[in-house]
């Protein structure tokens, strides 16, 4: 089967490849199904909660949530069979097989090729006389926040005739009405299915009317197709033992690919259209699936742990969804989309091709590209007010630690250069909501906004992140009131830092007090990690208040940054790397000790556990990377900012794990390349160091590798990305899922920062000037670049005698003098 040449395509999957495949479909804050490797439809997240592989296990052959089934007719001969690839090992099972009719034909050969978020399934068989390539998609459009964030899965199935005889071919969607339940809690009760019709759509929607209205599993759904053609359908089935009833749908369809309308308890709707195929062509039917489920509950856990997956939250106070505030119901979700479907996609299509045609390497393309997913999963929602907020990640069924952990989010680049809309909010929560008079800002933000600073615990490199952030968000957009209005609480931020029993509070420019931070304990003295982020922050609110008229904040600002990175550099760098001084904090502030000290870290000030000390820690130059995201040059001695990277691959990386000792979570194993989050090449390991110092994180990973591309260790980090993505293979692991604390975790989008890196690319509205230095190809180069209010491509050659460079501006204006 040919591919759709107007799409894109970065990365192709077979075999066992395609055994772990789960793509995300869906819009940015509206949940997702995801698109399995086989063309099979899994992970049903529409219910403002996770879902992973939670199908109907049942003894009987009982159809799970929605599947799609193809009919011929060609002379004599009719075949029926599930429109997927064969079902992997394992087979075993109490009674068999359970999951979605697996007894059920369907295709032998199978294929995935994809570029976010296309993805293209080619099926044949030889007892089946049409080819299939399942087409589906969502809008994603840089920029265009609203255009993104359609909760609709496309289905397009482009049926081919191979042979020389006339065929007559149908497609059957059949989708069960779970409203009520997401399989793992809740239950149906009274869920009705119609058929409707207007001028544009025909199809079945499901609503209920016995569901608690206030249940986040209460709202609705359909399936859907373009109203012209030979359709028919069935809104139900009488209910008969043996799954008998399951046996009369298939028989109907298989008899000549039309549907007998019918009604029943069983609330299976079932959507066919047929058409004909001449010899050795081609036709193509589209499905829409849409939801929609308006009971988003405010996150707050009702236990402190919820890294098990196992954690209750809050179910007093609704915050809502805000796409169920832009569409009435599933159905109008449709009716708008389909207007402006061949737009939205056209768009898409531009965006992804542009990106691909970089002169990047592939895998760094496809970690930047594949880690957007995040985005449309239930790690990222946006509520009634339209405000955005994002769990690190997902468990299998609920949302993993709350509160758009600063800490975690700072990582990511990508919403800042391609949805700037929702870095933008995120920071208008982080400060207007989350920061007290104090200065001290809540790392978890607690619902609704009037509970923001409910939590009440400050995480260093989470706040001293964030002011980095509103540095680079503000050059980016050139939005001198976002500033303005948050300046007085950036300010108080900062400050904070020098609060008597807080991180500076000698006001010497190095943190030495208690800092809670991304490891999830305290580090007791001045480290690497904090004091990079420290620094950083320093030198943003330098340049901030300079802007604003502050030259007295301003200069202040400036003399700490230059006494902290000389201090860095004399007492902290060992000669290779960046070390921890474990050290009793100099003053400690009894008031202030419960904000600083959150329950998983240490309970002894004196004798504190779960510290760096001596090692190598992979992300310790967080800070200096994101200096040099911003342009805003070194923090550190450049020398010694090189040698420590050079000192983290030297002793972080591993060729294999065979006889790596981890005690905690395992990312990697056996043959895989990685580097480790610490390592101790000095000895001194503190008996009880920091929990996941034998652990492997690609987000932690990203920083290193990138950081090792900006300062011209080129082949080094792109070592380290090609590593990471040969992990996400299909084979082992899902390729648009890079776990840490959950399943699409919000640190993994750090892999945008290597497209920057590579590009050299940086944009301020502020002075109005757009900057590119490739650090690869640059003979012959050409990279996407986005920003806000515009995008499109940059290419450059250079000869002997003259250099070309041409910048194309795809969409939006791009503002320069």
């Amino acid at each position: 089967m040919k591919l759709n040449s107007t799409w894109p395509i970065l990365k192709s999957y077979a075999d066992e490849n395609l055994n772990c495949i789960a793509m995300p479909i869906g819009g940015i804050g509206t949940g997702c199904v995801s698109i399995g490797g086989r063309g099979n439809l899994r992970d049903w997240e529409i219910m403002n909660k996770p879902a992973k592989d939670s199908l109907i296990e049942s003894r009987f052959l009982l159809t799970g949530r929605c599947l799609f089934a193809l009919y011929t007719e060609a002379g004599d001969s009719k075949d029926t069979r599930i429109l997927e690839g064969v079902i992997p090992p394992p087979y075993e099972g109490s009674h068999g097989l359970g999951g979605e009719l697996p007894g059920s034909p369907r295709f032998r050969d199978c294929s995935f090729h994809c570029a976010y978020p296309f993805a293209q399934i080619c099926l044949s068989d030889p007892a089946c006389p049409i080819d299939v390539r399942i087409e589906t998609f969502n809008p994603l459009i840089p920029n265009d926040v609203d255009s993104s964030s359609v909760p609709i899965c496309v289905m397009r199935f482009v049926l081919r005739n191979r042979t020389s005889k006339r065929i007559k071919a149908s497609v059957c969607g059949i989708m069960r009405n779970f409203i009520g339940t997401n399989y793992i809690e809740g239950k149906p009760e009274k869920n009705k299915n119609i058929f409707k019709r207007s001028d544009s759509l025909c199809g079945i929607f499901m609503y209920s009317e016995g569901v608690d209205k206030r249940s986040p599993f209460w709202g609705n759904m359909g399936i859907s197709t373009l109203a012209k053609g030979d359709i028919t359908h069935k809104i139900g089935l009488k209910p008969k033992s043996w799954n008998v009833s399951f046996l009369s749908l298939w028989d109907d369809f298989s008899d000549d690919g039309r549907l007998e309308t019918e009604s029943g308890d069983e609330l299976l709707g079932a959507l066919a259209k047929a058409v004909t195929l001449p010899a050795k062509s081609e036709r193509e039917i589209t499905f829409y699936i849409t939801w929609w489920f308006p009971n988003r509950y405010i996150w707050t856990p009702v236990k402190t742990k919820c890294c098990d997956g196992k954690c209750e939250y809050d179910r007093s106070e609704i915050v809502g969804n805000y796409y169920t505030s832009v569409y009435r119901d599933a159905w109008d979700v449709a009716e708008k989309f389909v207007k402006q479907a061949k737009a939205l996609e056209h768009q898409t299509v531009k965006f992804v091709s542009t990106f691909c045609e970089s002169s990047l390497p592939d895998y760094v393309k496809e970690s930047a590209l594949f880690n957007i997913s995040t985005l449309k999963t239930q790690t990222l929602f946006r509520t009634k007010d339209g405000y955005f907020f994002g769990w690190e990640g997902c468990c299998d069924n609920v949302g993993c630690c709350h509160g758009s952990c600063t800490h975690v989010w700072n990582y990511e680049q990508t919403t800042a250069f391609l949805f700037a809309d929702i870095a933008k909010k995120m920071r208008e929560v982080e400060f207007k909501y989350a920061t007290d008079e104090r200065g001290l800002m809540s790392f978890r933000v607690n619902l609704p906004l009037s509970r923001a600073q409910e939590f009440s615990q400050a995480a260093a490199d989470g706040q001293l992140g964030c002011i980095a952030k509103i540095y680079r968000d503000w050059q980016l957009n050139g939005d001198d009131e976002m500033l303005k209005a948050l300046w007085p609480k950036v300010k108080k931020a900062l400050e904070f830092c020098w609060i008597k029993g807080s991180w500076d509070s000698d006001k010497d420019g190095v943190m030495e007090g208690i800092q809670h931070n991304t490891m999830d304990v305290e580090y007791f003295g001045p480290n690497p990690q904090m004091q990079s982020w420290y620094l950083c922050a320093l030198k943003c609110s330098a340049e901030m208040a300079k802007y604003l008229g502050d030259d007295k904040f301003a200069d202040r600002c400036q003399k700490l940054f230059e006494n902290g990175s000389r201090w860095m550099d004399e007492n902290l760098f060992n000669g290779q790397y960046y070390e921890h001084h474990i050290q009793k904090p100099k003053y400690v502030n009894r008031k202030l000790l419960p904000h600083l000290m959150v329950r998983m870290g240490t309970k002894d000030i004196d004798n504190p556990i779960y510290q760096l000390g001596e090692g190598c820690l992979v992300d310790q130059l967080v800070g200096q990377l994101f200096a040099h995201i911003c342009d805003m040059g070194y923090l550190l001695n450049s020398s010694n900012v090189k040698k420590t990277l050079k000192s983290i691959l030297k002793y972080n990386s591993k060729k294999d794990f065979y006889n790596h000792f981890n005690h905690m979570r395992v990312f990697t194993l056996n043959d895989e390349q990685a580097l480790v989050m610490c390592s101790y090449p000095r000895g001194n390991r503190p008996k009880i160091p920091f929990p996941y110092f034998t652990e492997v994180m690609t987000g932690f990973e990203y920083v290193a590798g990138i950081g090792m591309m900006y300062e011209g260790m080129i082949k080094e980090g792109l070592q380290v990305i090609e590593a990471i993505r040969k992990r996400y293979d299909g084979r082992r692991r899902n390729p648009f899922d890079e776990a840490e604390c959950g399943h699409h975790y919000a640190r993994a989008m750090a892999a945008y920062g290597a497209v920057l890196a590579l590009s050299g690319l940086w944009y301020s509205a502020v002075d109005r000037h757009i900057k590119f230095t490739p650090k690869i190809n640059r003979d012959d180069f050409k990279c996407f670049w986005s920003v806000p209010n515009a995008w499109g491509s940059y290419q450059q050659k250079i000869t002997k005698s003259r250099m070309n460079i041409s910048i194309k501006v795809s969409a939006g204006q791009l503002k320069l003098k």
